[in-house]
């Protein structure tokens, strides 16, 4: 193979390490809670003990007396605007006169030592007059009298969707066989291992270097700079590294803080979260309660769909609206359905404030629909799968919002390879093949098997109108006598391996020419926005503004060597090339207000679940034994980083159908550690069986569809399926916890 052919070689479809591999594995890999200056300070934040109080009075004395303590701020001291947000500016920069959530940020301490600023926050005094929290989103969405979180109200947002009949409020929805049910998903936090942390250094200009692990240094800049009364420019943010993110990371946490903190003592501020402090200071999935009826045919074909999904969004806004969106427009998942009526509503309490999580939205959705439609199986006398593949969406389907399916979506045909799948054998009896593992809680004694199904459907970018773009600068010039090519985005990798799609993406463009060696830079904001890394969105919208930026390079490369000159003589002669490119993907529309109705996503990607479960049904125990998945990606950019997207995805999906929930009450977490807060280890995931397909979107770059939510949407129902399969017991809510099987059974 010549040398131009293995760089090629190494673009788009092959299977390569990634460059941060090595160094992640070995710890040798810098995360953002490494970083380090001399001359240093430490920040600390005081949060609310309370989830909904005013406050009468702050006294930062006692701590101004702590030796080593450099400054003490709260909410006077913010310098510039008061109240940032994602989506809505409604949250304070420090509580004003009211905590709305148990862990609000209070007050803030610099000192020499962590040890030191943890104990001057502890000393500051605060008069709290402790009121009425309002933690049940129903009451707070339907009940007249219920207190009022913000002043505006507390409902967010109601997104209806109306379809046929259903666009007649008073109309009568009938069938033959209808099924109803009522579901309710818990509040799951994204467990990321990098707490929240970052170091601020004040700069000369009088502005502020952030040096942080995000998902989106644009939009942390555009909050941050008005709170301190700077202009964008001169506040400049580069990544640090991220230890997982899942969405947690959209929102500001410990930002402002840190670059107040340093604008104040003149001195590099480090903030790094200890775990605890990580449950408050990130916004969670939201949780649930949910209301469905199906109505049928005798043979199984859907007639309507009457919902109700209320979604608790917490004390904040954050990207709730949106949320609400996704699992209006994506609420009866993808089955064609004639008549619907769905109501989607977003609500403000005093719980936890609620924001991105993988799966965004249509997560919650989706854990109803399925349950729903192996309800109407049963009542059908129908297969699980079958009732799914004669109501299956295709390439030409409408979706509930009237959006037509216009690329591939072979969901009858993923079914049907799915069911086909061998399943695993009985178990052994060894050690670790029944539920409780190397516990040794049973024996095999009232242990019985299931298997179920799951659906799953996730827009791709962002919707609803939403000026989705990316921007990507690409340069080649000589470096030791070889043509090098530098990729600069501000696009966060996260730990999804972006740093390796961008360099394959350069390698697929440029290698044919000559270039030998790529480097993709440091992500910062002094390149244009490269957006949020989430919503699956990175490959499609990054890779398109790399892949865009380097055929514009490659265009003037090609008439520099025109006359026959090599790529090297080239660059010598007329020096390094530069472009620089935007890439938005085709427009969405906003969803109509009163009928749900529009062309509100990008790109719509399908994952199909199946799980095997063996259960103990007296003790409640729970052994997944295997997940099986098929899945559409378009088109496969690297099958390695692919499938580990498919494995954790699929994890984080059985996590919650099982152990995963924060647990609240009355405003108050009670697990804020991973010690109560369980997550699947490498014990609790079973092998998987993975079938990659591929049908290119023909609107999206290289054909690509993103790949890392929507295995999280599927595999839940599906492992939640397959223990009421193995139980007979209707478990309408997530996560199934033992005494929901064994009181029950």
């Amino acid at each position: 193979m010549s040398e131009i052919e293995t760089r090629q070689s190494q673009g788009i479809g092959e299977s390569l390490l990634r460059p941060d591999g090595t160094l992640k594995v070995t710890g040798e890999f810098a995360y953002s809670s490494d970083l380090y200056l001399a001359d240093m300070v430490w920040g600390v934040t005081l949060r609310s003990p309370h989830p909904s109080a005013w406050i009468r009075s702050v006294d930062v004395g006692p701590a101004l007396a702590v030796p080593g303590v450099l400054a003490v701020l709260t909410c006077e001291d913010v310098p510039g605007e008061k109240y940032y947000g994602l989506e809505h500016r409604d949250q304070p920069v420090l509580a004003i006169d009211q905590v709305r959530y148990q862990g609000e940020p209070v007050a803030l301490v610099a000192a020499d030592h962590p040890e030191l600023a943890r104990r001057a926050a502890a000393a500051i005094v605060v008069e709290y007059e402790v009121r009425e929290a309002v933690t049940d989103p129903r009451r707070a969405a339907f009940d007249p009298d219920c207190p009022k979180v913000h002043e505006h109200g507390n409902v967010l947002r109601h997104q209806p969707v109306r379809v046929g009949a259903g666009l007649d409020d008073a109309a009568d929805l009938t069938a033959p066989v209808v099924v109803t049910g009522e579901y309710e998903v818990g509040m799951q936090d994204q467990a990321f291992l990098g707490p929240e942390s970052g170091l601020a250094v004040p700069a000369e200009d009088g502005g502020v270097d952030l040096f942080v692990a995000t998902q989106w240094l644009h939009a942390d800049r555009d909050q941050i700079a008005p709170c301190l009364g700077l202009p964008p420019e001169r506040v400049r943010l580069s990544l640090a590294g991220v230890g997982g993110a899942f969405g947690a990371r959209e929102d500001l946490s410990m930002q402002v803080h840190a670059c107040m903190l340093a604008l104040r003592t003149g001195r590099p501020v480090k903030m790094v979260y200890h775990r605890e402090e990580s449950f408050f200071g990130h916004v969670h999935r939201h949780p649930a309660r949910m209301r469905y009826e199906h109505g049928a045919t005798r043979d199984g074909r859907l007639v309507y769909v009457k919902a109700e999904i209320l979604l608790d969004g917490g004390a904040y806004c954050s990207s709730s609206r949106a949320v609400v969106g996704n699992a209006a427009s994506l609420g009866v998942g993808p089955y064609e359905v004639p008549n619907v009526r769905l109501d989607a509503y977003g609500v403000y309490t005093n719980n936890p404030p609620c924001g991105a999580m993988r799966g965004f939205g249509a997560v919650q959705a989706c854990y109803a629909y399925e349950s729903q439609m192996d309800r109407l199986a049963e009542a059908c006398g129908l297969d699980p799968v079958e009732i799914r593949v004669r109501n299956a969406v295709s390439q030409g389907s409408r979706l509930a919002t009237g959006q037509v399916v216009d690329s591939p979506a072979p969901l009858a045909g993923m079914l049907r390879e799915l069911a086909a799948m061998p399943l695993p054998p009985e178990p052994a009896g060894g050690l670790l093949d029944l539920p409780g593992g190397a516990g040794r809680t049973t024996r095999g004694e009232g242990v019985r098997r299931g298997v179920g199904y799951g659906v799953g459907i996730k827009n791709i970018c962002f919707s609803e109108g939403f000026d989705d773009h990316s921007t990507a600068r690409v340069r080649v010039e000589l470096l030791g006598g070889e043509p090098h090519a530098l990729v600069h985005t501000a696009a966060a990798e996260v730990g999804q391996g972006l740093v390796m799609v961008q360099e394959q993406v350069a390698r697929t463009e440029l290698g044919g020419l000559g270039v030998g060696r790529v480097t993709v830079a440091g992500a910062d904001t002094s390149v244009g926005s490269a957006g949020s890394s989430s919503a699956s969105r990175q490959s499609y919208v990054t890779g398109g503004a790399v892949r865009a930026a380097c055929r514009a390079v490659r265009e003037r490369l090609e008439e520099l060597c025109a006359g026959g000159a090599s790529l090297a003589e080239a660059l010598e002669r007329h020096g390094p090339v530069e472009e620089t490119r935007e890439y938005r993907h085709r427009p969405t529309f906003p969803m109509d207000p009163v009928t749900g109705q529009g062309d509100s996503h990008t790109q719509l990607a399908l994952c199909v679940h199946r799980a095997v479960v063996d259960v103990d049904t007296e003790l409640g125990l729970v052994k997944v034994v295997e997940l099986a998945a098929v899945q559409d990606v378009g088109r496969v950019l690297n099958r390695l980083a692919l499938e580990g997207q498919i494995h954790g995805g699929s994890a984080q999906g059985l996590g919650l159908a099982l152990m995963e929930e924060i647990q609240v009450a009355g405003g108050r977490v009670l697990n804020p550690s991973f010690t109560d807060y369980l997550i699947p280890t490498v014990l609790d995931m079973p092998p998987m069986r993975v079938s990659i397909l591929e049908n290119p979107d023909p609107h999206a770059p290289y054909g690509l569809r993103g790949a890392g939510e929507p295995p999280t949407l599927s595999s839940t129902p599906a492992v939640a399926a397959a223990v009421r399969a193995a139980t007979g017991l209707a478990l309408p809510r997530v996560p199934i916890r033992p005494h929901d099987i064994a009181l029950s059974g």
